[in-house]
């Protein structure tokens, strides 16, 4: 039984420090042990699109809150050949995963693209419901203005 309570935490710490680089630390007051912790993501597959993640980190504590915000923008080149390799399915694809607890609870970040208005959204969320809601959190980087947007010939 031991050995098993003992595997969980590591499991999640492992888990924790994939993917992401902490650009900012803000303490929420002296008399509390919960910071906001800022992260950056620079898009694996479409590397012209850095997302910057702001989360609550709870030292000392089994789980750390749900809430997050993030906001991506364009801040190198978007190609076609980027576009043509990310995902083109409604759900789409997770490119950063971080464990906000050892009871199995993370913050996904998942991207998809919206062909219609040629948009990558990136979409935030945590995958255990608190306080009756999945907390969540959207940002857009159209390709407009970019090499991968293509002028459409349709009226």
């Amino acid at each position: 039984m031991l050995k098993k309570l003992l595997i969980v935490p590591v499991i999640a710490l492992s888990v924790s420090a994939c993917g992401d680089k902490e650009v900012g630390d803000v303490s929420l007051g002296m008399f509390t042990l919960k910071d906001i912790k800022l992260n950056t993501l620079t898009d694996p597959i479409v590397t012209g699109v850095t997302c910057h993640i702001a989360s609550i980190e709870a030292d000392l504590s089994f789980s750390d809150p749900s809430d997050s915000s993030i906001s991506c923008r364009q801040t190198g080149e978007i190609t076609p050949e980027m576009i043509a390799q990310v995902d083109k399915s409604k759900s789409g694809e997770v490119v950063f995963k971080k464990s906000k607890s050892v009871f199995f609870k993370s913050m996904k970040v998942r991207r998809i693209y919206d062909p219609d208005n040629q948009t990558l959204m990136y979409l935030s969320y945590s995958t255990k419901e608190t306080s009756g809601s999945f907390k969540h959190s959207l940002s857009t980087v159209p390709l407009w203005g970019t090499q991968a947007y293509s002028v459409s010939t349709q009226p």
